[in-house]
C-alpha cells in the first residue's frame, strides 16, 4: 500500500499544479481591455511645458511603459528635467494602470517624486484617446487627455475649479525611442 500510496499522492500535485497553471491567464474582458492601451507600451522621448500659476517651466520628457503580470498590470515611469537645466527636475511620477473586471473599469495609482498620489478616473475613449483625472482639494478637477497622432503620444492636462470652464496647464509630445 505504502509503494502505490506515494506515486498516487505525488501525480495529485503535478496535476493540482497544471490545472492551478491555468487560471494564471488573463480573462478575455481583461486581455481587450489592456489591449486598448497597448500603444502606449515601450520608451517614449519628447518636450513639453507646464504651468502652475505664473511662471511657465518648458521639460524634457522620458516615459518608460511596460506591462506586467502577464500583460494585466501596465506601469509609467515619467521624468521630467527643465530644458535650460538638464540637472532639474521638473515632474517626475509613477503610475499602475489596470483593468477591475468585476467592477468594469480601469484602476489607476499615480505617486508623484514627491511621495502624493492619487487613485485616478481612467478610461478609454470611443475615439481611441485615453482620459485619465482626478479632484485637487486646491486646483478642483485635474484632466489629461492622452491621444496618438502620426505615432506620437500628445498629452494635454487642463484644471477646472467648476467643472464646466477649463484652463490649460500641461502638453507634452514624445516620440518612440
Amino acid at each position: 500500500m505504502k509503494h502505490i500510496l506515494f506515486p498516487v499522492v505525488a501525480l495529485c500535485c503535478c496535476l493540482s499544479t497544471l490545472f492551478a497553471q491555468a487560471t494564471l491567464a488573463p480573462s478575455a474582458e481583461t486581455r481587450s481591455a489592456m489591449e486598448k492601451i497597448r500603444f502606449m507600451e515601450g520608451n517614449w522621448k519628447g518636450s513639453g511645458w507646464i504651468q502652475m500659476g505664473p511662471q511657465r517651466h518648458e521639460f524634457t520628457q522620458t516615459e518608460a511603459v511596460v506591462f506586467h503580470a502577464n500583460g494585466t498590470a501596465l506601469t509609467i515611469d515619467g521624468l521630467g528635467r527643465a530644458a535650460d537645466n538638464p540637472d532639474e527636475i521638473i515632474h517626475q511620477a509613477f503610475a499602475v494602470i489596470s483593468y477591475d473586471q468585476t467592477a468594469d473599469k480601469y484602476l489607476m495609482r499615480a505617486i508623484r517624486a514627491d511621495g502624493n498620489q492619487v487613485d485616478a478616473d481612467f478610461a478609454v475613449n470611443t475615439d481611441g484617446s485615453i482620459s485619465w483625472g482626478f479632484e485637487h482639494p486646491m486646483a478642483g478637477k485635474i484632466r489629461y487627455t492622452i491621444r496618438q497622432d502620426a505615432g506620437k503620444w500628445i498629452e494635454n492636462g487642463a484644471m477646472s475649479r467648476d467643472g464646466k470652464n477649463w484652463t490649460p496647464f500641461f502638453e507634452m509630445q514624445l516620440e518612440r525611442e
